[in-house]
């Protein structure tokens, strides 16, 4: 199962502060046991929503909103990508990270839907779309 970890931001993660180096090194330690034990796929930082946008739709009609947003415990300062066989297993990974913000921070793992979660309405025609749009994407990296 693919789960999505995402660190939610903090006041300093959105006035911009940046990891110190000792807070770099843990997590590309971290990120280095991770990536060996074949759990990582994907993981960033992201830049505070001041430089950030959102997109509102309401029907046909889009409305572009500029950050910052103010809802900081709303907003993630990062995610990793990973690869696990349950939900406990990435508990377990979890517990082990270091404190990404060095205050009180709080992480959100959430289980990423896989094409069977979609039952009969994902026909096998949207499966083939879907297998093809994978592929192209897995020869571009």
């Amino acid at each position: 199962m693919r789960v999505m970890v995402l660190i939610k931001a903090t006041h300093d993660t959105e006035a911009g502060v940046l990891p110190d180096e000792k807070l770099l090194t843990d997590m590309g330690r971290y990120n280095d046991e991770l990536v060996k034990a074949g759990v990582m796929l994907a993981g960033e930082g992201l830049h505070p929503s001041s430089k950030g946008v959102r997109v509102r739709f309401s029907g046909a009609t889009r409305t572009v909103i500029d950050g910052p947003f103010t809802e900081t415990k709303e907003l993630i300062a990062g995610f990793w990508l990973w690869q696990v066989r349950s939900m406990a297993e990435a508990v377990e990974w979890i517990k082990r990270c270091p404190n990404p913000t060095g205050e009180a921070a709080e992480i959100e793992l959430r289980q990423v839907y896989e094409a069977e979660d979609f039952g009969p309405q994902f026909t096998p025609e949207l499966r083939e779309q879907e297998e093809s749009l994978r592929a192209q994407i897995a020869q571009k990296a």
